[in-house]
């Protein structure tokens, strides 16, 4: 008899869907015939890479014929210089994406647990069911993660706890407090993944000292990236800080030349500009003002939120409304799949794009543009 390549496939992947990027504009004006629409849907940095990033890549074109440096030397000894931690405690990935694939790797099998929120980043689902373990889900409370419902989700099954913090999509984020107390309560034997993407776009008095826990020894890991703030998401870069123990599995995994050349060069230089990191916080601080009040003024409702994008209640279908946006060149984000059919999560733009955007949502609405 002969067999199908579905019989092949291993088991855990039945049912899983793929992730679903959002569409790149080129494609969507090619598809609808139109241009000069804005894209705002993935989270990105509206005002781009660093120039010292640019300049940075610009010099390392002459050398892309060599291999990238395997584990990241250079970059490894700069962000431990950065966040006061030793070289070793830091793992390179293609992006936090490929660190919470290895994490899964490394540590699960069937009939382990991983925890997580019920509303949070999808890769931790898929992370989950392709390696076999029980998904414990947590629904949030008030578009938030429930510490106290995550703590009483562990059980002496659960291996792993993924955490975002800022979440994806509702962009809120837990008191520092609360979450030091929550990392501290979680027993030792548990390997917690924090995911702070969006950790740049905090406010100064709202952002967790996690690390401490790291340079502690508790099986902690924490996930930055170069995607959001730092504005370099075309070459896909993340890192994650852990205690050497933990790191050292995960370069046991991690393919020999996972981040390429560029994108280390790239995000060495994005580092030291300060100047540049602190001129996209504010531009998305204004941003999030200008739609917060914007949307409200069209009387829908905005989750308060402290990362780069808003998650608003648009009171209908959220695919039907965002389909609607397209056609007016205007690219957002519906979350039926976490949960909010009602929603659209709406990156903030440059004023322009964030202005463009509310009058799209007020034509499509009936209502006065808010301005």
């Amino acid at each position: 008899m002969t067999r199908r390549l579905e019989d092949l496939t291993s088991p855990y992947l039945s049912g899983l869907i793929p992730y679903v990027p959002g569409k790149p504009t080129e494609e969507v004006e090619r598809e609808l015939g139109i241009s000069g629409s804005v894209k705002l849907a993935s989270n990105e940095n509206p005002l781009g890479p660093s120039p010292k990033a640019l300049a940075a890549l610009q010099a390392a074109l002459p050398e892309l014929h060599r291999y990238p440096d395997g584990p990241g030397f250079r970059l490894c000894q700069a962000l431990a210089r950065h966040w006061g931690v030793a070289a070793d405690m830091l793992v390179l990935g293609n992006g936090s994406n490929e660190l919470l694939e290895l994490v899964g790797r490394a540590f699960l099998v069937p009939g382990d647990e991983v925890v997580y929120a019920e509303q949070a980043f999808v890769v931790y689902e898929m992370v989950a069911q392709t390696s076999g373990a029980t998904r414990v889900r947590v629904p949030l409370k008030d578009f938030t993660h429930d510490l106290d419902g995550l703590r009483r989700a562990i059980t002496p099954k659960t291996k792993l706890v993924f955490l975002a913090n800022p979440n994806n999509p509702t962009g809120t984020a837990v008191p520092p407090q609360a979450l030091e107390t929550f990392l501290a309560d979680v027993p030792p034997e548990v390997v917690v993944v924090l995911d702070e993407a969006y950790y740049e776009y905090l406010p100064e008095g709202e952002r967790p000292d996690a690390l401490r826990f790291v340079r502690e020894g508790r099986w902690l890991l924490v996930l930055r990236t170069f995607s959001k703030i730092y504005g370099l998401a075309g070459l896909r870069l993340g890192y994650g800080m852990g205690p050497a123990p933990l790191t050292a599995i995960l370069h046991r995994l991690r393919a020999p030349f996972n981040t390429n050349a560029l994108a280390q060069a790239g995000a060495i230089a994005a580092l030291t500009d300060t100047e540049h990191v602190a001129r996209s916080r504010a531009v998305n601080e204004a941003g999030r003002r200008l739609l917060t009040e914007g949307l409200a003024r069209l009387g829908l409702r905005v989750v308060p939120n402290v990362a780069n994008f808003v998650l608003v209640d648009v009171g209908r279908s959220g695919a039907a409304t965002s389909d609607a946006l397209l056609r007016r060149g205007v690219i957002v984000r519906p979350v039926a799949g976490y949960g909010f059919p009602n929603h659209l999560r709406i990156t903030i733009g440059t004023p322009e794009e964030n202005t463009r955007c509310l009058a799209a949502l007020a034509a499509l609405l009936g209502k006065e543009n808010p301005g």
